[in-house]
């Protein structure tokens, strides 16, 4: 789960040092769940487009229509809930309580049924216990995780949550095509308003390469009261996407490869190749 910043207009700019402060990835997002579906101008609209994006690649694959699928990274369930609501069996987890919490909740307001629960990514294996058609970690989710070894670990284990033939998607920033020389950054999500009170979105980031530390305002500001500043902070790895493919292929993944202009961002695929045919086996000379 992460900030999907390239779905509203925004802008970046540079300026001085800001106070730092140590924040856990979960308690990142459990802070940042009430307000989560903000980042979007319009999030209804978000998780059609998303789903739908979502649902051509599962297609374009060929073969029979996958059912089932596993969000390893479900935050407030933006893609879960449009898959669901596509008619796909769903399953969802993430590492924040209240993420977990509160897609649930929207899940249960829209009529659908989403197993949710709280898993780190690197080991929804074990969590889950089960087989899946397709595995997702969508919005940048796999960043958070801070080193080679440790992303490895978590493809191996979608590999493993895939039946033979499966299908793993994961959307993520392409760093590449960012500005990562200032050291201190200002991205602008937004101005939302919501009956009497204005929201103000941003996230400032400071880059000790190849990690940066983002810090999340949401500022609020209700008609007649004093602004309320809320801050919640991660750290992410900045990996570049051609190293992202090369670890999904020594997790496992076959015809790894990157679609562009379905989501806001790209989009890596992966197959686990499927069981071989059962052949009858012989011990038969042919005939030359």
């Amino acid at each position: 789960m992460d900030q999907a910043g390239a779905e509203t207009a925004g802008f970046l700019c540079s300026f001085g040092n800001h106070m730092n402060f140590p924040m856990a990835t979960s308690e990142f997002y459990d802070t940042l769940a009430p307000y989560y579906h903000l980042i979007y101008a319009d999030w209804e609209v978000s998780i059609g487009r998303q789903s739908r994006a979502l649902d051509a690649i599962i297609r374009s694959t060929g073969g029979p229509q996958p059912r089932s699928v596993l969000d390893t990274s479900c935050g407030i369930g933006t893609q879960s809930i449009g898959l669901a609501q596509l008619g796909y069996d769903v399953t969802a987890s993430d590492l924040s309580p209240s993420a977990v919490e509160r897609a649930q909740r929207e899940a249960s307001q829209r009529g659908l049924s989403i197993q949710c629960s709280v898993a780190d990514m690197r080991g929804v294996h074990a969590h889950h216990q089960r087989l899946f058609d397709v595995v997702i970690a969508c919005d940048n989710s796999i960043p958070h995780l801070l080193s080679d070894a440790d992303i490895l670990v978590a493809f191996e284990d979608f590999h493993r949550c895939l039946a033979p033939g499966g299908l793993c998607l994961i959307s993520v920033r392409d760093y590449a095509t960012l500005d990562m020389n200032a050291q201190v950054q200002l991205h602008h999500y937004g101005v939302r308003h919501v009956g009497g009170t204005r929201y103000v979105l941003l996230q400032v980031w400071e880059l000790h390469a190849p990690l940066y530390d983002t810090t999340f305002y949401v500022i609020e500001h209700r008609e007649g009261a004093q602004p309320i500043t809320h801050a919640s902070q991660a750290t992410y790895y900045a990996v570049p996407i051609t190293k992202l493919m090369r670890l999904m292929e020594q997790a496992g993944f076959s015809e790894v490869r990157r679609i562009d202009g379905k989501l806001f961002e790209p989009v890596l695929v992966g197959c686990k190749r499927p069981e071989p045919a059962q052949g009858r086996a012989t011990n038969e000379r042919p005939h030359l």
